[in-house]
């Protein structure tokens, strides 16, 4: 949980103060005189020297004594140099140089720091990087400052690499000042007690306490806080981690644990603690990582009366079990505000209380450890001929690695102990086959220290771990070691005669090693006294806790081995090697732009920033992209009055997350929100002047109170009758203020975009005899994205808009869009001192991003197949965090680049941000670039463009790019934030003309489309598109439709000319497709038929018809095209009319197609086009302004789609009607409001329905006796309009998507 800004500010004050009051820095806080120059020789030890003129003493900075400096026997990574500052000191700096006058020096190495020469730490700057540069000749000093002080009494300098042409050289000095502290030791059996008084430990900001700790134990109450009403809370550590932990109250008896923090805490070196609390929180720090903690109310005003230093919350004989997980360890500078608790101790103060065993020092012994960090590393031991048993301890991360094998005195066997799958196995093979195999323990691999013992004694081998699960045999043949025991690894091929090792190897650390029973030194291993290793790192252990904090954004699960972390993203919405970019789009409009039409979408408003996903309704229409949050209850729903309650409250809960629902609205263009309220003597808002009995409630948070209603305008206590000036009583700006017996209403949109979404509803005038009311609020609706269209074009090379620094520090994602007819410039640059990060278009055809960190430039590049400069938008994608850098282009394979495992990942940025250019004004970009974001956050382009010479805000012309996304024959429209589909041309129709317009047809429906009256008199002909008037003589035809049926003969489409010619396509009895052309009145028609079969069965077929002259073409569903010619004339003159389905003027056709056409079409049409006219469209979304009539039952319905496979299955259709839901207060309401008046209206309705139903039924039973064919695809649902309650129970427009199929009864 992130730390407020107030609290960040505060506790880093505290802690500054605490550790400077403790840590005796001298004068303006200055921490920089030199260490090492006046030391003796006596502190300075080497792994080794090459001459006593080259001794560690000598190696002082800008000295020139002895060879000038010191070099070791052998220059290789075994070495070291150490210096011992004579107590424990705060170290802030070191310098390195050559050895005088030499060729010698160092061009990188290690700091190790330890309070007692032993159990040694590296320095790591930004908690990763592990080395520092060295020199590049041997007389320039390099300094480093430290990035944090280091509180040491020894340094150990470790070198890695030296100059090629000499060997290891130094001199150096460390930088600091004196450091005193107050310690205490406790035994686990001891503990510190202070009484805090009446007045306790209160919740007045300000108070805090704070320790350092170290420890070899990993389990233990390091702090206990006990007060009044058995609360407590307490600091305890489990498996290395810290705990903060909560015990009595309401909430149980168990101790509840309320935060977790940090781990490896028992690596035996210091770690600082801090605990602030304020009243209904408290802020918990371990070392540099901080989390804010909510406290149960119970400890709101809770007091501490008593604290106990490394004691459990119950001490005594009586509860000897807690004592055995108290604190185990030392305790520095325990201080509670400026009060010096240790110290009280030590003056044997009258508050303090001590119990055990307790010093005022630090001398916990620390076990040699050493850290197997690479391939190369191993360890080997002798062993005594014929050993029976070895022990030892290892931590690890990693889930497999070798970590004991020997030779057996049997002659040819082997064992070996390995990690597998985070289990330790034995293997014993001899003679070339397995001889033994055991497994022992569980999750190994999880960094706690694991004892092992192997075992082979009395005819009996066994394994155990952590002293309690153990595995056993009994075989056949001793095992024994034969002479040498190896560790972690194998010396290299040709040096490892008697090692073998088919596993990973181990790393890791180990310690306390044992032979027989016979404990190993290991400080004699590292003086080359015993054994042998190579690769070592020896008296320390170098495990890093990756995941600790976790690097791992967004819920993102970290795992790790021993040199890389890893992010499991799965079911967190975001991705990328640190779950930093969200896998959603940030708004409808943008799933729009990727050719996606209606439905319910996950969106990410901020994308990779703190604000999650959330779910919404996109609804993709051809005027604007809708964005549709829905609330708890936007049904028409009844007030009940409730007995001595004067107001009905209602409150409105969103289904998304307060700060996602108010991004959401931020980003829109326009947000509206429709309310009603129905009356029947109910008032509203009691105008002209009256105080108003209801209001409603929004905004942010809670929102504020509104006096205007739906339609009006804000301030105005109107409702939309009042602005417009209809209102059933002109003396009132609302209609239900003229408190009328009769049924009202007032409703209309709340536009307001800052008052939006609507939270609560107070409605007051309810309560009087005959009041009732009801009211709807619908979901909130928002379109447009301000973000995604936002843009700029550069006209100029030279031009660039620049930005504040950006501040990416760990994890940056950058993403654009652009488009031009250069081949190259740059998109992005931000400038550090050294860092830097970019982004350019390096080619016509290539984008490259690079960046600088500390670890030296690294790129990445993508290629692409096509031009980018083709003045078409193109997407852009880079990320970089601590673990990779990425770079995707449109929907090319990302490309990527690792970071270094063990380098730099801060980001140091400090000149401003240059978009469209750089610093130098040279490589600049010329085209547009569009939707800028980075880390989720847009950048205002247009705004700044405004303002910038050379720069232009917006970018028009996006058809070139969006184009396609209009299908079947739609036109794209540009504007100006986007683009349109015109379908105007096209038989489908929705936002890209890709759906189909289809209508369920039945025995004597018949679709008459005419071309041109007799007398040329044409409708509306000006107002309307081509699609729906055509041309009426004709040399070609281009006829294309879909039908699904079941009936044979069956007439599909007939088209008419006032010269009694005509075309028809219609389906035989041999269920066979016939076009019959008759383009001379004088002759026969001519009867194409088609080869393919089967058409009647039910099933979705697509058919295109093409005539060019006498030339016809004739495709059905992906079967082979079939040509034809006419013999006849090539024009089909004055076109008259187009039938679909049943031919009512009968006498018009040959008697050989009037038999086939009388049974009309039973089945299903879709997307029907005649060339430039879609009839069925017209007739379907036309109807009023189209050259069409309509005769019988015509049902828009969803056949047509080829995913209704299934001919028989129920219609999908919606109608605009809502269900009945059930009565009452806050619930939904039934399309009815009980009233008397209303009583004998709705008996009488009901009766004439039951009538009506009965005649209905018995006309479809004689109807469907004459069927024949049963269209099983339609599924009438009417819901009737209660006579009792005039209005409607509307779902919101917004929220029917305009693709929906609807049915249209004409």
């Amino acid at each position: 949980m992130d730390l407020g800004t107030r609290g960040v500010a505060w506790i880093i004050a505290q802690v500054a103060l605490l550790v400077s009051s403790s840590g005796g820095i001298t004068g303006e806080g200055v921490c920089d005189g030199p260490l090492v120059s006046n030391l003796p020789p006596s502190s300075f030890r080497s792994s080794s020297q090459l001459s006593s003129s080259h001794a560690p003493g000598f190696a002082k900075l800008n000295r020139r004594d002895g060879a000038g400096g010191w070099s070791p026997l052998t220059s290789d990574r075994d070495q070291w140099l150490e210096v011992d500052v004579g107590e424990r000191t705060r170290i802030a700096g070191v310098a390195t140089q050559g050895r005088y006058g030499s060729s010698d020096w160092l061009t990188s190495y290690l700091l190790m720091f330890s309070d007692t020469g032993h159990n040694w730490k590296q320095y790591r700057q930004e908690d990763s990087t592990g080395f520092f540069p060295g020199n590049s000749n041997a007389d320039s000093v390099v300094q480093y400052k430290l990035q944090q002080t280091v509180i040491a009494r020894f340094l150990r300098l470790i070198p890695l690499d030296w100059n090629p042409s000499g060997r290891i050289g130094l001199r150096l000095e460390a930088y600091g000042c004196p450091y005193t502290s107050d310690v205490v030791s406790l035994d686990g059996s001891s503990s510190l007690t202070y009484q805090l008084g009446a007045g306790g430990l209160g919740a007045a900001p300000g108070e805090v306490i704070a320790l350092k700790l170290k420890t070899f134990r990993n389990s233990g109450t390091l702090l206990h806080g006990a007060g009044a009403d058995g609360l407590s809370l307490s600091l305890e550590l489990e498996r290395g981690r810290l705990l903060l932990l909560l015990r009595g109250g309401a909430s149980s008896s168990e101790p509840k644990a309320l935060a977790s923090l940090s781990s490896l805490l028992d690596d035996q070196h210091w770690h600082h603690v801090a605990m602030e609390r304020r009243s209904s929180h408290l802020n918990l720090t371990v070392d540099k990582h901080t989390k804010e903690v909510q406290l149960p109310a119970d400890f709101t005003h809770w007091d501490v009366h008593q604290l106990s230093l490394g004691a459990s919350h119950s001490l005594g004989p009586q509860n000897a079990a807690a004592a055995g997980r108290n604190f185990h360890g030392c305790v520095e500078n325990a201080l509670f505000n400026e009060l010096n608790l240790i110290d009280l101790a030590k003056q044997n103060d009258h508050q303090v209380t001590v119990r055990g065993h307790v010093t005022f020092s630090c001398s916990e012994p620390a076990p040699v450890a050493v850290t197997f960090p690479g391939p190369r590393s191993f360890l080997r031991l002798p062993a005594p001929p014929g050993a029976a048993s070895v022990s030892f301890q290892f931590r690890t991360w990693n889930r497999a690695g070798l970590l004991l094998t020997f030779d057996l005195a049997r002659e040819g066997g082997v064992a070996w102990l390995h990690l597998s799958d985070a289990r330790l196995r034995l293997q014993v093979h001899g003679a070339g086959r397995s001889l033994l195999e055991l497994s022992a323990g569980s999750a190994l691999s999880d960094g706690q220290w694991h004892v092992v013992e192997l075992s082979a004694r009395r005819g009996r081998v066994s394994v155990t771990v952590d002293e309690e699960e153990e595995a056993h045999v009994s075989p056949s043949f001793p095992v024994a070691v034969q002479s040498h025991l190896f560790f972690g690894g194998c010396p290299a091929a040709d040096e490892a005669h008697d090692c073998r090792n088919p596993f990973d190897v181990f790393q890791g650390c180990m310690r306390l090693f044992a032979v027989n029973g016979q404990s190993v030194d290991l400080t004699t291993v590292q003086q080359k006294q015993l054994g042998n290793y190579s690769n070592l790192h020896v008296d320390m252990c170098g495990i890093i806790d990756r995941c600790s904090p976790s690097r791992c954004e967004h819920g993102g699960r970290c795992s790790q081995s021993w040199t890389v972390f890893h992010c499991n993203c799965s079911d967190s919405g975001y991705t990328g090697a640190t779950c930093h970019s969200s896998v959603y789009e940030q708004s409808c409009e943008a799933y729009k732009h990727v050719g996606n039409s209606s439905g319910h979408f996950y969106i990410d408003v901020d994308g990779s920033g703190p604000i999650g996903p959330q779910q919404v309704y996109c609804n993709m229409t051809e005027e604007n992209t809708w964005m549709v949050i829905q609330h708890n209850n936007t049904e028409l729903t009844r007030v009940r009055p409730t007995p001595g309650v004067n107001q009905h409250l209602v409150h409105f809960d969103y289904m998304t997350e307060e700060e996602q629902l108010l991004a959401a609205i931020a980003q829109s263009e326009h947000c509206e929100q429709e309310l009603s309220y129905h009356c029947r003597k109910s008032r509203l808002l009691n105008t002209p002047e009256g105080s108003p009995f209801s209001w409603w409630l929004g905004g942010p948070g809670s929102g504020r109170q509104q006096n205007y209603w739906g339609g009006a305008q804000p301030g105005s206590q109107q409702c939309a009758c009042g602005l417009q000036g209809n209102c059933v009583d002109p003396q009132h700006y609302c209609n239900c203020d003229a408190d009328r017996l009769e049924w009202t209403e007032d409703s209309g949109p709340l536009l307001h975009k800052d008052s939006l979404p609507l939270r609560s509803l107070v409605l007051g005038d309810i309560q009087r005899p005959g009041s009732e009311a009801a009211y709807r609020v619908g979901p909130l609706c928002c379109h447009g994205d301000k973000h995604f269209w936002n843009a700029a074009f550069f006209n100029k090379e030279t031009s660039y808009l620049h930005f504040p620094t950006f501040h990416a520090e760990l994890s940056a994602d950058i993403s654009f869009l652009f488009k031009t007819t250069a081949s190259s410039g740059v998109f992005l640059e931000n400038l550090g001192i050294k860092d830097f990060i970019r982004i350019e278009l390096s080619s016509s055809t290539q984008v490259v991003f690079s960046f600088d960190v500390g670890n030296g430039p690294l790129e990445v590049r993508v290629e692409s197949s096509v031009p980018l400069n083709d003045d078409r938008w193109h997407r852009v994608r880079a990320e970089r965090n601590v673990k990779e850098a990425s770079l995707r282009l449109d929907e090319l394979a990302a490309a990527t680049q690792e970071a270094p495992a063990d380098g730099h990942f801060h980001l140091q940025l400090n000149s401003q941000l240059f978009i469209g250019g750089t610093a130098s004004r040279q490589k600049g970009f010329r085209g547009c670039i569009r939707s800028l974001q980075l880390n989720g956050v847009t950048l205002d382009l247009e705004e700044r463009a405004r303002i910038t010479p050379g720069v232009h805000p917006g970018c028009p012309g996006h058809c070139s790019s969006y184009g396609a996304l209009c299908r079947n024959q739609g036109r794209c429209v540009e504007r100006p934030s986007g683009f349109g589909c015109d379908c105007s041309l096209s038989a489908h129709t929705g936002v890209f003309c890709h759906a189909e317009v289809s209508a369920s047809f039945r025995p004597g429906t018949s679709v008459r489309y005419t071309f041109k009256e007799p007398y040329g008199f044409i409708r509306n002909s000006s107002a309307l598109p081509s699609s729906i008037y055509g041309d009426t003589t004709l040399r070609g035809e281009n006829v294309s439709l879909s039908f699904r049926t079941n009936q044979s003969p069956a007439l599909l489409l007939y088209v008419s000319s006032y010269h009694r010619e005509y075309l028809a396509l219609l389906i035989n009895k041999y269920d066979k497709l016939e076009v019959r052309y008759k383009l001379d009145s004088s002759r026969e028609a001519e009867v194409l038929r088609s080869r393919v079969r089967s058409l009647a069965n039910g099933q979705l077929h697509s058919l295109s018809i093409m005539r060019t002259a006498d030339s016809v073409s004739v495709q059905i569903d992906r079967n082979a095209r079939e040509d034809f010619n006419l013999t006849s004339d090539r024009e089909f003159n004055a076109v008259k009319s187009l039938v679909l389905g049943q031919v009512y003027d009968s006498h018009e056709l040959d008697p050989d197609l009037a038999r086939l056409a009388s049974p009309g079409f039973t089945g299903c049409l879709s997307v029907v086009r005649f060339n430039s006219v879609s009839p069925l469209k017209a007739a379907l979304l036309h109807p009023d302004t189209s050259p069409v009539t309509t005769t019988g039952p015509l049902v828009r319905s969803n056949c047509g789609s080829s995913a209704s496979a299934n001919p028989y299955a129920a219609e999908n259709t919606h109608h605009l009607s809502d269900q009945s839901g059930s009565v009452g207060s806050g619930q939904p309401l039934v399309n009815a409001i009980r009233t008397d008046s209303a009583l004998i209206g709705g008996i009488i309705a009901v009766v004439i329905f039951v009538i009506v139903t009965g005649l209905a039924l018995t006309a479809r039973f004689l109807y469907r006796r004459k069927e024949t064919y049963r269209n099983k695809d339609v599924k009438d649902v009417q819901p009737e309009d209660s006579p009792e309650f005039p209005f409607n129970n509307q779902t919101d427009s917004q929220n029917v998507s305009s693709e929906n199929p609807k049915e249209y009864y004409i």
